[in-house]
């Protein structure tokens, strides 16, 4: 079960390291916003020759690759499609589903052929929001969604996060109806500000997103505990599946919660996490 993702500039590899041994699920080498455009070709190397050979230790490795509509991507594409670290490519400001056929075109040129990475399109504009169910089908390649929270707001003009519901709402449903996890929350900029974090999880849980990407090893922590269930969400669960295994549809517990597959279900999903944190102890 992923719940922290970890961005790190593909330019500092000395902070990519570091990340690897943070305990977060997934590291974003980053080749996009976190790199000048006078280091875009030593990130790339660097990170090609990290992914060179399968990466050691538990985290996966991701790579936000640069603009789909600018001078790096090819090259990008071209350095990384294939190599054995590479667990996956994020792909900034998508819009439409024609964004991703692009890229999946250029990586199968490049590959000739064989699997295709996964792809992970970022909605960060209101055309990406409006077409978030049609990107998250445009291929199989496609293994989830979500906001870029930041560039979201920029184009919208929202003033706080609450403006941001709606749009988490609208990203959410779309990878449930195309059958993908649920998004993880962007990031969250102060890192020194773990208060301000913890409770943006607790909205952010609320709306159905899990996990969340952090920009500083300090976060992680605070996300990984804000996305895990609560002893008493955990005990209210193991009593739902319990009763729903003793007596197979739909039903009422003794303190009048009304349980049925859907509810089951939920509860299933709570007692996964619950594995995770039982795993941590």
């Amino acid at each position: 079960m992923v719940l922290t993702w970890l961005y790190a500039p593909g330019d500092r590899p000395e902070v990519v390291a570091k990340a690897l041994r943070s305990g977060a699920d997934v590291v974003l080498v980053d080749l996009e916003d976190a790199v000048g455009t006078d280091r875009k070709d030593y990130a790339r190397a660097a990170t090609a020759e990290l992914l060179a050979e399968p990466v050691a230790g538990p985290a996966a490795v991701h790579v936000r690759v640069n603009a789909l509509d600018g001078p790096w991507l090819a090259a990008d594409l071209a350095a990384l499609a294939g190599l054995p670290g590479l667990g996956g490519l994020r792909l900034p400001k998508v819009g439409s589903p024609a964004d991703v056929g692009r890229v999946v075109r250029t990586l199968r040129d490049a590959l000739g052929g064989g699997d295709l990475p996964g792809l992970f399109p970022l909605l960060e504009s209101a055309l990406g929001v409006e077409n978030a169910f049609a990107i998250a089908c445009a291929d199989p390649a496609v293994r989830g969604i979500a906001l870029g929270e930041a560039d979201l707001r920029a184009d919208l003009g929202l003033a706080d996060e609450d403006a941001l519901a709606w749009p988490r709402v609208r990203t959410v449903v779309a990878a449930r109806a195309a059958g993908l996890a649920p998004p993880a929350q962007s990031i969250y900029p102060d890192v020194r500000d773990l208060a301000g974090l913890a409770a943006s999880c607790r909205r952010g849980r609320a709306l159905g997103l899990l996990g969340r990407a952090a920009i500083h090893p300090r976060q992680l922590a605070v996300i990984e505990q804000a996305y895990l269930p609560s002893e008493p969400e955990i005990a209210a669960a193991r009593e739902t599946v319990a009763a729903a295994d003793a007596s197979p549809g739909a039903l009422a517990l003794p303190d009048g919660r009304f349980i049925d597959p859907a509810v089951v279900a939920g509860a299933q999903r709570v007692l996964a996490l619950a594995s995770r944190a039982e795993a941590m102890a």
